[in-house]
């Protein structure tokens, strides 16, 4: 515990691509708008197939953010993370001056749930249908889970610890506390987070497995979590990077704190056991608020999993109402990805980078779509809700059983 506070771990950049903005400042501003980005799917080759509705990222041109070099050896999920890996480190400030006569002082850290499915597909079909000349030699890394991870730490000269989640949803969260956790180690600072690309036709149709994918040819009505209309969840593309920093670092060059990576922690439940995930989520929720130090009243805001399937949504009402006590019932809950979908791992990074923006701006985004709860909890509907927030909870579950939470605490840093 004292090696934890002595170095604290707080977030200085903010980088996201994700439906509803191809930057920070859009996604912001849709989000505490309430503007939802969900809409008919229009990637080639998914139109034959009964997932109707999803949140793309539309108007990205990777040419236009990324050396074309890096571009043709790597999927679209890849250059998500590139891109948003760019726009956080501009926003922390963090130039290669900063670390290039100690570049093994920054890691780099992803969580991926698919890997590169599109630049999967189109080298699998050049096999079978050209034949194996045809196929390019980047197809045995660009597929890989980790392969943003390692091309982010390439182009950018990071030569700290890097790693890969490979996980579930709530692997976002998991590499976040990873970050965190080489920071306590020593690392000064790490770019972390996760962005997906599942809309190619090939991932479009791994994921009709899942009885929870939402077919609902409605963008209005596709994904409504906890409500009485709910009929699961609408997948999307995109995600966040964050460049978190320990704070004295981060002080010390004149970095603006933003916020801090206070207490996380991870639980197990099983695949779509949706009613044992309340004692799964509860659990986490109490490991990091013990690991943060926080009690169950300081949470200011809950940024919920919200998985749009009626089971899932009483256990994560449950669950809150477990941890936080009668504090549960009355503390504000928001899921902002009802208006994008869920980006699988990215969804967790972007409600964090979310959570972020919303105690810099006293403000709680509302839940797109939702107007009527059918659950004991005060979901923020319709408008966003202004608020004076300092501590803010951010909840995650996989489709295969992960439960995470992670509690922020917002900076006091007054630095621009």
């Amino acid at each position: 515990m004292r090696t934890r506070k002595a170095r604290r771990t707080v977030v200085t950049g903010i980088g996201v691509v994700a439906p509803n903005g191809i930057n920070t400042e859009a996604f912001w501003k849709r989000t505490h708008e309430g503007v939802s980005a969900l809409d008919r799917v229009t990637r080639e080759g998914c139109e034959h197939l009964p997932l109707r509705v999803a949140g793309e990222v539309r108007g990205f041109e990777a040419v236009e953010q990324i050396e074309e070099r890096f571009v043709v050896q790597t999927d679209r999920f890849t250059h998500f993370a590139m891109a948003a890996a760019d726009i956080a480190l501009d926003d922390a400030r963090l130039g290669r001056a900063d670390y290039e006569k100690t570049p093994y002082d920054v890691g780099v850290v992803t969580a991926a749930g698919s890997g590169g499915g599109e630049f999967g597909q189109r080298e699998l079909q050049r096999l079978w249908g050209q034949g194996p000349s045809y196929v390019g030699p980047y197809q045995s890394i660009a597929w890989f889970y980790a392969a943003s991870t390692g091309q982010i730490s390439i182009r950018g000269g990071f030569k700290g610890p890097c790693a890969v989640v490979a996980s579930d949803e709530a692997g976002g969260l998991d590499a976040l506390a990873h970050a965190a956790r080489s920071i306590r180690r020593g690392t000064e600072a790490v770019v972390v987070g996760a962005a997906e690309a599942p809309l190619a036709p090939y991932s479009v149709v791994c994921q009709l497995g899942y009885e929870d994918l939402s077919r609902s040819d409605d963008p209005a009505r596709a994904y409504r979590p906890f409500t009485s209309d709910a009929c699961g969840f609408v997948p999307a593309e995109g995600g966040a990077m964050l460049v978190v920093e320990e704070e004295q670092s981060a002080r010390r060059r004149g970095a603006r704190v933003r916020a801090e990576l206070a207490g996380h922690a991870a639980t197990f439940t099983g695949a779509s056991r949706w009613e044992e995930s309340r004692e799964g989520l509860a659990q986490a929720i109490t490991g990091a608020l013990r690991e943060a130090d926080c009690a169950p009243d300081e949470i200011d805001v809950v940024f919920a999993d919200a998985l749009g399937v009626p089971a899932a949504d009483r256990a994560e009402a449950l669950a809150i109402a477990d941890a936080l006590g009668a504090h549960g019932r009355r503390v504000p809950v928001t899921a902002p990805k009802a208006g994008i979908g869920r980006a699988y791992c990215g969804a967790p990074v972007l409600d964090t980078a979310a959570a972020v923006l919303s105690m810099e701006n006293a403000l709680i985004p509302p839940t797109p779509n939702v107007f009527e709860v059918c659950h004991d909890l005060d979901v923020v509907t319709g408008s966003a809700r202004p608020a004076e927030l300092r501590t803010a909870l951010v909840l995650s579950r996989g489709l295969m059983g992960s439960n995470a939470a992670m509690v922020l605490r917002r900076s006091t840093d007054t630095q621009s």
